[in-house]
């Protein structure tokens, strides 16, 4: 029990660990309605706890209220405030959620013997995955102040540089796809089912930002034949020229990160561009973007592609 307590504190704590470089006013801010700020991501990941773990012990509330404000998208529990106007929740305050959180750790370590390990674990999760929500937030809340600060002071390190991209060659065939077996996974990766693929090929490796920019500087922005006609016209509407925390022109390109904008390492890995921007890109190579089936295929065996890659 004690040590998966200790997990469940260590998860908690690192959520918070991520909001310590924040000002309070940093954690109010909601830069589209696409995301949440980090406050709201404190208190949810605790209403979450809060709701499916403790309350149906019995146990009441920390307040009422927090069902409507906290709650993100379970229409059995009641109304709540919409997606888009999170940034607006001023209140509760910064310290009164943290409160929140310590007491509804309090209440969990209480409680713990008694608690249903598969939900607990749910909750971890999901935690996690809010984690990660936290700082995907963050940067774009950050790229948009026209101060463009630094979360953290250090730049990212340099990349190593990449070789030649190849091909694996993977076989297909009736495969499975799908969760199966012990282990946690999210209902949507399930069941397990059978899928035929064609034989295929694979990059053994990521693309960068550099093979990125020479699509870019052969003009890959403004060439609709690499585009889907959905992301071209994406593309005219929002007068796209590069992926969203990119600036510069020829050879001089910035890019903005989670320590504030750096020189654009061509070397590194490429990332944050939308399903659009890599569609094209892979036409304009010459390729295509792996399917869902092709990419579990290759993540799962030995020797398909991925298992080196990360």
């Amino acid at each position: 029990m004690h040590s998966a307590f200790h997990d469940y504190l260590e998860v908690r704590r690192q959520s918070v660990r991520l909001s310590e470089p924040l000002s309070a006013e940093d954690t109010v801010g909601q830069s589209m309605p696409d995301t949440s700020p980090t406050k709201w991501h404190l208190a949810h990941t605790t209403w979450f706890f809060e709701t499916f773990l403790l309350a149906p012990s019995g146990r009441e509330p920390y307040r009422k209220d927090f069902n409507y404000l906290f709650n993100s998208y379970y229409e059995g529990l009641g109304p709540r405030v919409e997606r888009g106007q999170r940034g607006l929740l001023t209140r509760p305050t910064l310290a009164e959620v943290l409160t929140y959180r310590q007491a509804v750790d309090e209440a969990m370590a209480e409680a713990w013997a008694s608690l249903p390990r598969d939900l607990t674990e749910l909750g971890l999760q999901h935690e996690q995955q809010h984690q990660e929500l936290i700082l995907t937030d963050l940067k774009h809340l950050l790229h948009v102040n026209p101060l463009r600060p630094a979360y953290l002071p250090a730049p990212p390190p340099p990349a190593e540089p990449k070789g030649i991209m190849g091909w694996r060659d993977c076989k297909g065939g009736l495969t499975r796809m799908g969760h199966e077996g012990p282990g946690f996974a999210f209902d949507h990766e399930g069941p397990a089912h059978q899928v035929w693929l064609a034989p295929f090929r694979l990059a053994d490796r990521c693309v960068t930002n550099g093979e990125f920019l020479a699509f870019i500087q052969d003009g890959g922005y403004r060439q609709p034949a690499w585009w889907h006609s959905e992301g071209w016209a994406w593309v005219r509407q929002g007068d796209w020229r590069a992926p969203l925390y990119w600036e510069g022109e020829g050879e001089d390109w910035r890019v903005f990160t989670l320590g504030g904008m750096v020189p654009l390492d061509r070397h590194d890995t490429l990332s944050h561009v939308s399903f659009f921007e890599a569609a094209a890109f892979a036409n304009w190579s010459g390729a295509r973007l792996p399917t869902e089936g092709e990419w579990e295929f290759a993540a799962r065996t030995e020797g398909g592609g991925l298992r080196d890659l990360y």
